[in-house]
């Protein structure tokens, strides 16, 4: 029993030991950097910038037909705008019509060997971001549209 009993409060003794072996090297590490600068007042931490929340405008899908020299091709995409701020986003729907009019003549346009590379397809959102950058009417200016994401992009 007496031996149980040393075991213990060597094991206490041990563990005792090793928290506050730890607990003086961690007040340690931080000492430094408070004496490396003593004429300097603590600074609050840094915060992390705020992001705002991305405003997306989700098109309705759009099929238009390509033609070829051989035959007739089918694309079929879906796309979501990503805008500035919510005034851009008021003025998109405000002028969806005269929106899908835009992509409409732009997507039709397109020659199907340049939009089925990655690099046609950039090509063809920065064509579709031009087009839609434009104002709507000459009192205002266009919607800042900051990206063309193609959800859906078939050909057929």
């Amino acid at each position: 029993m007496l031996r149980l009993l040393k075991f213990i409060l060597l094991l206490v003794i041990i563990i005792g030991a090793t928290v506050g072996a730890t607990m003086w090297f961690t007040s340690r590490d931080s000492a430094p950097a408070a004496a490396a600068a003593p004429g300097l007042v603590s600074q609050a931490p840094v915060q992390a910038p705020v992001v705002p929340a991305p405003i997306f405008a989700e098109l309705d899908p759009f099929t238009v037909t390509l033609y070829g020299e051989l035959r007739n091709r089918i694309l079929y995409t879906a796309i979501t705008l990503r805008l500035g701020d919510e005034a851009s986003r008021k003025q998109v729907t405000d002028y969806m019509p005269e929106v899908r009019d835009r992509i409409l003549k732009v997507l039709s346009a397109q020659q199907l060997p340049v939009i089925q590379t990655p690099e046609g397809r950039q090509a063809l959102g920065d064509s579709l971001k031009t087009a839609l950058t434009r104002p709507f009417v000459t009192q205002l200016p266009g919607p800042q549209v900051v990206d063309v994401l193609f959800t859906a992009f078939v050909v057929q």
